[in-house]
């Protein structure tokens, strides 16, 4: 995996899921605010004029030489909660992103959210 400092490396580079089909291309990872960890990657998606970042968990990804590899099918991917290419993800819809891939979700201790963008 890489660090989140290194995504402006990264970053348009393409995102496949495990068959090796293109998702779409990485713009963002979000960090589990809990351990800031790399957690989700946020993926640009779409037609040119129709472009939208829908997000991805990063566990079991594999970096290659010119993609990042996902463990989820593109279609399950797809159809991730989204956001504007320009937008953030609101802090009311953090929950829907787990849930999307049924993995657990737990706000921090206060109630703070859990991805951050580093």
């Amino acid at each position: 995996m890489f660090e989140a400092d290194d995504i402006r490396k990264w970053r348009d580079h393409d995102v496949v899921d495990s068959s090796g089909r293109k998702i779409g291309t990485l713009e963002s990872i979000y960090v589990d605010t809990a351990t800031d960890q790399p957690a989700f990657a946020t993926v640009t998606v779409g037609m040119p004029t129709r472009r939208r970042l829908v997000f991805v968990p990063l566990g079991g990804s594999k970096v290659g030489p010119d993609y990042l590899k996902v463990t989820y099918p593109k279609d399950q991917v797809r159809d991730a909660p989204s956001i504007r290419t320009d937008g953030v993800l609101p802090a009311s819809e953090e929950e829907a992103v787990f849930q999307h891939y049924k993995l657990s979700y737990q706000p921090g201790t206060g109630g703070e959210r859990r991805l951050g963008r580093p």
